[in-house]
């Protein structure tokens, strides 16, 4: 199957399931018409294999109509020309991230090691508690799950720690840029850790209230459905006894979610057996990993009796700790992978969503 067979897909399901995919997704096929000149004709077979294919695209735009977030896919855009840039020669003795206890800043509240990480304060801070998890492993894509345990149960000891430090610091992101393709400004693998006051971050505050907002109407669990939906079209799976899906409403190429209880082992499981598999038969070579979740502590300064889970008197219900991994594109490639048009309007994605299923195994 690819994604041109989506819309045609969701139209055979049984009305109730089809109904409950069009509550959170439109999704439309397209055609886009070009003439080829006959100068261009020869590129165009050695580039793209069919005239045909060229002159009449296939093109299928998917919205999320809860989040109004969403995604315009043509598989055909991953033979477009693409200019490389010269293999860096690799760092001579610039790695800072090698000798972390002489080259690093450290928090406040001193350094949380861990058997293969440990942190270090974010010298150029993006949040009051931030700090950096190197990892002892320097290369992005060697990682085994005993690495990942690691990496998150230290993750835990370190938000307990910031917490400690400010009280009102609650919020946990734990975000990966694997490898510079993925926004490392330094090539040695690391992770980010940050931990919010106060408020969430805008965009999960916005998934949260996009989700209490789909329950009010539906009285369905938004989570359960997104899953649910994502098995109807055959980009559903399992990974270490977890849900997970290939996003329709893709912010990058191969956008995978991984939808869990708690920031624990077996989602360190799920995401190491998800990560390995991209890199191994999809060949991702750089890639974003993120996981959010609800409020890891209680907020003992807002004067809330709630229970964790729960910021202020906001709930938190239901929401999930979600796992989210993207492709960033050749570490060669000279052009970004983010363009006008994502930033913008909707993201365009090259790479069809069902390619990536099948490349999972799962």
């Amino acid at each position: 199957m690819d994604i041109t067979e989506l819309p045609a897909l969701i139209a055979a399901l049984p009305a109730e399931r089809r109904a409950r995919f069009e509550r959170i997704f439109d999704a439309d096929l397209v055609q886009g018409e070009c003439r080829i000149p006959a100068s261009m004709r020869g590129w165009t077979l050695a580039r793209f294999g069919s005239l045909a294919d060229v002159e009449r695209q296939q093109i299928v735009r998917v919205t999320n109509r809860v989040t109004w977030e969403g995604a315009i896919f043509n598989p055909l855009r991953t033979r477009r020309p693409m200019l490389s840039r010269p293999a860096a020669p690799p760092p001579d003795g610039d790695d800072v991230f090698a000798d972390p206890l002489r080259c690093t800043a450290e928090d406040v509240f001193g350094r949380i090691s861990g058997a293969h990480c440990i942190t270090t304060g974010n010298i150029a801070r993006w949040d009051s508690q931030c700090s950096v998890l190197i990892f002892n492993e320097p290369d992005p894509l060697a990682f085994t799950r005993e690495h990942l345990r690691d990496y998150f149960s230290t993750s835990l000891r370190w938000a307990a720690a910031a917490h400690e430090a400010d009280p009102q610091a609650v919020h946990l992101v734990w975000m990966w840029n694997g490898g510079t393709a993925g926004g490392a400004s330094i090539p040695h693998a690391h992770a980010q850790l940050g931990l919010g006051r106060r408020a969430p971050y805008a965009m999960v505050e916005g998934l949260r209230r996009a989700a209490q907002q789909y329950h009010a109407e539906t009285g369905a669990d938004y989570f359960g459905d997104l899953c649910a939906v994502h098995d109807d079209a055959g980009l559903g799976f399992r990974a270490a006894g977890l849900r997970g899906f290939v996003n329709l409403s893709a912010a990058r190429p191969r956008d995978t979610w991984i939808i869990a209880p708690a920031f624990d082992e077996q989602l360190a499981d799920a995401l190491h057996d998800v990560l390995r598999a991209l890199i191994e038969r999809a060949g991702v070579r750089g890639f974003d990993a993120g996981i959010i979740m609800a409020p890891l502590f209680t907020n003992q300064t807002s004067g809330s009796t709630e229970k964790p889970g729960v910021s202020g008197n906001v709930s938190w219900a239901g929401f999930p700790v979600i796992a989210r991994i993207v492709d960033r594109g050749r570490p060669d490639a000279l052009s970004s992978d983010v363009g006008a048009m994502d930033i913008f309007a909707q993201r365009v994605i090259a790479d069809d969503p069902y390619h990536t299923r099948a490349a999972l195994g799962l």
